[in-house]
């Protein structure tokens, strides 16, 4: 796997490149759509490919994990074949999801003890078994197994988790490196930068994570919580210090000002259940603002869902028609909804793109963010 990085933003840190993995290009900067159990809510596989055109998609090691089991993936050839996927899976460890549970989970050294949200089933997370399970899913991006520190927290918890998760690293790569992909593949594993909004934390991190010549590498334990400007400031420290030829990954982000706004620090991939998740809810994201569709105001709008058109749903129906399908409750506005978002996060990255490429992003960013955050 090899990272191609094409040009930086004259005026920035903004990035534009190209990740080679086995399943194709992954042209950078890019938003991942989140399949959590191997599928994206809501957006049939097909649309996915062939209308979005979305190079990665993002599913979790816990939830697989848990349903459909490793072994039924293996017998399946792994996620790929399951899902019909046929571009390259990022797997997030299942970090993030443990931290999630914090009523029903414990904490060691040895790793991670929790209940299963489905039937609270005991299980027991190592960093050895999480990387044993991606090989059985067969991502072709692992992240390493960390914990994700709570909003707001204080120094010393900060700092033993952030070591803990330095220590599970060195298992993690050990654990890697000496086992082989299971369908005849290449994949790599990315370290994850943890310490909380301390800035020294961050920066003893992003060093530490540095050093292990990764082909990658991800930002975590942002979008916790913690104000804007605090994730934007701890972003561009670790920015300043990973490794410029390798991608940069910062998990769980977000909305379309945080993707743009991140980016011009320097991140190259980023994920967030917000398209579909706000979708689902009504909240439909466009270049003119932040659109709440059950909104009384759209039950008479017969004009296009979004005159921009990122999606073919966008022309294809009214403002009124989707609102009505709320109002109903027919699946298909979701449906809706959730292409509409993800065809707008995946087309502003192609934009973003484009303007690194031409030397004209800082002034694009600078002039759009001001619209993408208005209340319609």
């Amino acid at each position: 796997m090899q990272f191609e990085l094409l040009r930086t933003d004259p005026a920035g840190h903004a990035r534009a490149g190209v990740l080679h993995t086995d399943h194709g290009p992954i042209p950078t900067p890019v938003f991942m759509p989140v399949g959590t159990l191997g599928a994206v809510k809501a957006v049939h596989p097909r649309e996915l490919r062939q209308d979005l055109d979305a190079p990665i998609m993002l599913s979790n090691t816990y939830h697989l994990y848990l349903r459909p089991g490793t072994e039924v993936l293996e017998h399946a050839g792994g996620l790929h074949r399951f899902n019909g996927w046929d571009r390259p899976i990022l797997t997030d460890s299942g970090g993030f999801q443990v931290h999630s549970l914090s009523d029903i989970r414990k904490i060691t050294e040895e790793g991670v003890r929790f209940q299963s949200h489905i039937d609270g089933s005991r299980h027991l997370f190592t960093p050895e078994s999480v990387m044993d399970l991606q090989r059985s899913i067969g991502a072709d991006i692992c992240m390493a197994f960390d914990e994700c520190t709570p909003w707001p927290c204080d120094l010393k918890y900060a700092t033993d988790s952030m070591h803990r998760t330095h220590r599970w690293l060195a298992r993690c790569i050990a654990r890697f490196s000496s086992t082989e992909p299971k369908y005849g593949y290449e994949q790599v594993l990315f370290p994850i930068v943890q310490g909380s909004t301390f800035p020294e934390l961050r920066k003893q991190s992003a060093e530490h994570v540095a050093q292990q010549g990764a082909p990658g590498n991800a930002i975590g334990g942002l979008s916790v919580g913690e104000p804007e400007e605090e994730m934007y400031a701890m972003a561009e420290l670790c920015c300043g210090i990973l490794p410029a030829d390798r991608p940069r990954y910062l998990m769980g982000v977000g909305t379309p000002w945080n993707l743009l706004e991140n980016m011009a620090r320097g991140v190259d991939l980023f994920d967030c259940v917000m398209p579909t998740r706000n979708g689902r809810n009504g909240m439909l994201f466009t270049h003119q603002g932040v659109l709440q569709i059950k909104n009384r105001q759209w039950a008479d709008h017969h004009g296009a869902l979004d005159p921009d058109g990122h999606s073919w749903v966008d022309t294809a129906y009214s403002r009124a028609f989707v609102r009505h399908l709320f109002a109903s409750n027919e699946m298909l506005g979701q449906q809706i909804a959730s292409l509409h978002n993800l065809g707008f996060y995946i087309a502003l990255m192609r934009e973003a793109r484009q303007r690194i490429l031409d030397g004209s992003f800082t002034p694009w960013k600078n002039a759009l963010l001001p619209a993408l955050k208005q209340r319609l």
